[in-house]
């Protein structure tokens, strides 16, 4: 057996590994050695490393963005579908959709980010079983953590009318809510699944099996919409139908794969203790994601204060439909981010997972700029595919230079706070202590 939680170094990986040889099989040390290589220069070893980082970072990255971006697209074709209806429906939408969903969708995918950061060391120092543990330990949380938000989705009418939105768009925006309730608790097992697998780096079959959900989803809306005329609360209700579809078929997948047959080893009462320590460290992930995602929300809300709602709003929802993609993109990096700082703090490379926060949000940069050039080029005719006024079309053109610009600053900061994981280190180190000590 290698060292206890309390004996481990500052700089030590947090859980305790296996021989460094067998670390090596899983997570190689030739990015750090040649970092570490001081006879070759330093744009030498940036170079080298570079090559190796990137090669890393988009074998995570890529499918990473595919699964977030056909999970948006989901969500968001939803909303398009619903705006062909009319303008109030594409305005009640977009208020239930980004006003409202949001605020679930952040939560739960910032506490699911714990699973990330404690995967990922877990992984990285051959702590296999422990996945398994800290998978259940976030769903448990999760589905707890769903209960008060079921409660507000369920006042979202009174809600939305003291916040100033009117009766009409209240109405219609609070049904489109109710039927997002039962995604509340898909979101609650599926970003812990989605995290367990990423921290693996089982990315594709999730990939796979979001795109395949995406093509049912947009024939099953379709569906309900146009043939049986069930308007907003049945649109509402085929997107929930869908996100527990991805969430049946990666969990089916971990317990029929072999890529999964060390790190999940079936349901554990373990799973319970030491749920305060973890619930903080979740809570804390859950709050740097909600900041970044509640403007969104704030958007919208002030929105539909304005003189002419329905017009404010759609707009509003282009614009912040675009920049939801692109988020997505940012995203799928930022689960990348996690992904290699966590292996490489697991197996004892700190150059490695400094070096990896660099690339990782220079990429990120880089292609949030080219999204930012062709939102400028594509000002005037953006908004068709979301809506046929021109009207709507006017007023995104006039939006689109501060778009541009909010893809840039979304395109850095959630890949850094994806990087950061010194202070969820010291979180880490505290509740291993803790874990320890009880057991």
């Amino acid at each position: 057996m290698g060292q206890s939680f309390q004996d481990k170094g500052p700089n030590e990986p947090l859980l305790e590994s296996e021989p460094p040889t067998l670390a090596a099989e899983q997570i190689s040390p030739e990015l750090e050695e040649i970092l570490s290589d001081t006879s070759l220069s330093h744009l030498q070893r940036f170079g080298r490393a570079s090559v190796i980082e990137l090669r890393n970072l988009f074998r995570l990255a890529a499918p990473a963005i595919i699964v977030y971006l056909l999970n948006n697209t989901t969500s968001m074709s939803t909303q398009i579908f619903c705006g062909h209806l009319g303008n109030l429906e594409l305005a009640a939408a977009s208020l239930g959709n980004s006003g409202i969903q949001l605020l679930a969708y952040g939560v739960m995918l910032g506490m699911g980010s714990a699973v990330e950061t404690l995967c990922g060391q877990a992984y990285g120092a051959h702590k296999y079983e422990m996945l398994g543990i800290y998978l259940q330990r976030s769903t448990i949380l999760l589905m707890l953590t769903g209960i008060p938000l079921t409660v507000a989705y369920l006042f979202s009418k009174p809600i939305l009318i003291l916040l100033g939105q009117s009766k009409t768009l209240a109405s219609a925006a609070a049904l489109f809510v109710y039927g997002l309730i039962p995604q509340i608790f898909a979101y609650a097992a599926n970003f812990p699944i989605q995290k367990f697998l990423q921290a693996q780096s089982i990315v594709n079959p999730s990939a796979y099996i979001a795109a395949v959900t995406l093509v049912f989803h947009l024939f099953l809306t379709w569906l309900v919409l146009y043939v049986f005329d069930w308007g907003l609360f049945g649109g509402a209700l085929v997107l929930s139908i869908s996100w527990w579809i991805v969430v049946i078929a990666q969990f089916v997948y971990i317990l029929w794969t072999d890529r999964c047959k060390k790190t999940w080893n079936g349901f554990s009462l373990q799973a319970f203790f030491g749920m305060w320590d973890f619930f903080k460290l979740s809570l804390a992930s859950a709050v740097m994601l909600c900041l970044e995602t509640w403007y969104f929300q704030i958007l919208i809300l002030i929105a539909g204060l304005l003189p002419n709602p329905e017009v404010a709003l759609d707009s509003l929802a282009v614009c912040t439909t675009i920049l939801g993609w692109v988020f997505m993109i940012s995203l799928g990096f930022n689960a990348a981010a996690s992904v290699r700082v966590s292996n490489e703090l697991g197996a004892g490379h700190p150059k490695s997972a400094a070096f990896s926060v660099v690339v990782v949000t220079l990429s990120s940069f880089v292609i949030s700029v080219i999204f930012a050039i062709l939102v400028l080029l594509l000002r005037h005719v953006m908004s068709y595919a979301f809506t046929s006024g021109e009207t709507i079309a006017e007023a995104a053109s006039d939006l689109a230079p501060l778009l541009a610009l909010s893809l840039i600053l979304n395109g850095i900061q959630p890949v850094l706070s994806g990087g950061g994981h010194e202070r969820k280190q010291r979180e880490l180190r505290k509740m291993a202590a803790t874990v320890a000590h009880r057991w």
